[in-house]
């Protein structure tokens, strides 16, 4: 589903800001900590999730945040009335290189509309979210802060993916289970602050960090 934000009299009404998905009891929504950063708490514009409505009309359905972990760039939303199908958290420990994995998300925002993309590809690394660097110049504060929170292995693959992707699940396309989040800003601000020209490489949050957020 779409992440956003909301303002009925607004033009557009709906601001595109990432993509997220549905977990545990169906009333809660994660994300990364990022695409909900800009979103304002109080006022007139609302943080939403968009769902697919009659024709090209989108629902929107009010979220309030309940969590984060910014260390990791998960953020956790609720939402009341009816619950959505949740996806089922798989085991990202037991994940390996060459695995199939697919994502499916908003890779465009709302460019061509709320409709969500799915992309298959593989688990091409297991590498660390930081990396050496030549020198402490190459370092920025925001990169030494979460690298001085702890290093941990962080998801590579073989996809394509956009900045809207941000949020997207991905997961097993056999079991549907989810192995991580996908993102777009966090690891590489880590991984590729040093490069001149930062590659087209995707990464994500291994699933087992969201299992802790979720457990009270």
């Amino acid at each position: 589903m779409a992440v956003g934000t909301y303002v009925a009299i607004g033009n557009p009404r709906f601001r595109f800001l990432g993509t997220g998905f549905v977990v545990g009891d169906g009333n809660r929504v994660v994300t990364n900590a990022h695409v909900v950063a800009s979103a304002p708490e109080g006022g007139d514009e609302k943080l939403v999730i968009a769902l697919p409505g009659s024709g090209r009309q989108v629902v929107a359905r009010p979220v309030r945040r309940e969590a984060s972990d910014p260390d990791h760039d998960l953020a956790l939303l609720g939402f009341d009335g009816p619950a959505l199908p949740a996806l089922a958290l798989g085991d990202s420990n037991a994940v390996r290189e060459g695995q199939d994995v697919a994502i499916t998300g908003f890779p465009l925002g709302g460019s061509i509309g709320i409709v969500p993309v799915t992309h298959k590809g593989i688990i091409s690394a297991l590498t660390p979210i930081g990396q050496p660097v030549a020198s402490a110049g190459q370092l920025d504060g925001r990169m030494v802060r979460r690298l001085a929170a702890g290093g941990y292995p962080v998801l590579q693959l073989d996809i394509v993916s956009y900045p809207g992707n941000s949020g997207s699940p991905l997961y097993d396309p056999e079991t549907g289970e989810v192995l991580g989040i996908l993102n777009m800003v966090f690891v590489k601000g880590a991984k590729e602050t040093a490069l001149t020209n930062p590659s087209g490489i995707s990464y994500a949050i291994p699933v087992s960090f969201l299992k802790a957020l979720l457990t009270p």
